[in-house]
């Protein structure tokens, strides 16, 4: 399954017309200790660059962007009950939220993992 990163350290794995989101290991590195998630609700509609998602952690709060439009078909639940999956598990069980892809054409401006990786090294 394809994986892409945007500039905000959130990935997005491909798969057919869905998709799951959340953030990177760098993100999370960021922030610190996770202490409360907040995922979107089924059904929601994100565009791409809307505020999809709240990660609070002891040094600050914010936001997950959709990195793609479509529909929200799932949260991740366990993330209330254990929000430091984020830490521990930040491109496995720690997603955030699954989507129904709208318009896949929107991957295109997104990167790979070598583009990411590069993009890292530059901050």
């Amino acid at each position: 399954m394809p994986r892409y990163f945007t500039e905000e350290h959130e990935w997005i794995e491909v798969d057919g017309d869905s998709a799951v989101i959340g953030i990177t290991d760098y993100a999370q590195q960021q922030l610190g200790d996770v202490v409360f998630v907040e995922v979107p609700d089924i059904g929601r509609v994100v565009a791409k660059g809307d505020d999809a998602a709240v990660v609070e952690s002891v040094k600050a709060a914010s936001d997950v962007y959709a990195p793609i439009s479509g529909e929200v078909t799932e949260g991740n639940q366990a993330l209330e009950e254990d929000p430091a999956l984020v830490n521990t598990a930040p491109e496995g069980d720690g997603w955030f939220f699954k989507l129904a892809i709208a318009d896949a054409g929107e991957l295109d401006g997104l990167m790979d993992e070598a583009g990411y990786k590069a993009f890292c090294e530059s901050l």
